[in-house]
């Protein structure tokens, strides 16, 4: 029997020759291909709607294991680098705990308690000045009210160099508020000593290897060592070391006043023939 013609908008109808009209075969052959498209436009649904599915649940256990308070803890640390950058002091402090402590590793202490930290970004803020801000990247917030942030410093819009850092916070509620109360600041260091970290530190772990008793006692008290040492250089260096060393700090604070007002003078200069 001959083919169902094709009808085509502006054309006869032709048959197509070499097809057999209503063939069993073709007929299970095509049964077959629609049904494997149909399983797979099933399989593909299912998918998305579980994907969307699992997004709606993570974001409700987010929302849920959320605090109460007006201000997530990303927008609080959005705020935190606001104030800093608007040297708004006082603000600044409403974000901070009484007991809050800001650990910057390049520091030998924490600064402990609201006073000390806001002493530590008073100074920060004189240093910055007027055109120098922080820029921060990318806030993700963690388990908790915890927040994690990277950041660098730009004069006018331009990045200063060797000044990235990466900062770690933890907060707490405070009535509707969320307040800081931990934070923690690793900053770029402008050396970089390279493949010499590597070797350095496979000096140190062969020596732990090789003392193992002696390397326990060290971790358990890392201070020791620099307190023996600062022990003995106050019982026998310090009473010959002292006058030589006062010496060499005045010697470099006169140093420093001299640089001071030669930099003074050439500034002054370069503003009046530079505008």
């Amino acid at each position: 029997m001959a083919a169902p013609p094709i009808r085509v908008a502006g054309q006869t109808p032709r048959p197509i020759a070499g097809l057999a009209h209503s063939s069993p075969p073709m007929r299970a052959a095509c049964q077959l291909k629609q049904n494997r498209v149909k399983q797979m436009q099933q399989g593909i649904s299912s998918i998305m709607k579980g994907m969307s599915k699992n997004k709606s649940s993570s974001h409700c256990l987010a929302v849920q294991t959320g605090s109460n308070s007006n201000f997530s803890a990303s927008e609080t640390i959005e705020q935190f680098y606001t104030c800093i950058n608007d040297n708004n002091l006082e603000q600044l402090a409403k974000l901070l705990s009484d007991d809050c402590r800001y650990n910057d590793l390049s520091f030998p202490q924490p600064f402990q308690g609201k006073k000390d930290v806001l002493r530590f970004f008073e100074q920060l803020t004189s240093v910055m000045g007027k055109n120098v801000k922080f820029r921060i990247g990318h806030v993700c917030e963690g388990d908790g009210l915890t927040a994690a942030t990277d950041w660098h410093l730009e004069w006018q819009r331009k990045q200063i160099p060797f000044t990235r850092g990466c900062s770690f916070y933890e907060c707490a509620e405070e009535g509707k508020n969320l307040i800081i109360k931990d934070a923690k600041t690793v900053t770029e260091s402008p050396f970089k000593p390279g493949l010499f970290v590597l070797i350095l530190l496979k000096i140190v772990i062969t020596l732990f290897d090789d003392f193992p008793k002696a390397t326990e006692r060290f971790l358990k008290s890392p201070d020791l060592i620099p307190k023996t040492l600062l022990k003995i250089y106050n019982t026998f260096l310090r009473p010959f070391i002292s006058p030589f060393l006062a010496s060499y700090i005045n010697l470099w604070k006169l140093v420093a006043r001299l640089l001071g007002f030669a930099f003074s003078f050439i500034r002054y200069i370069l503003k009046i023939f530079i505008k």
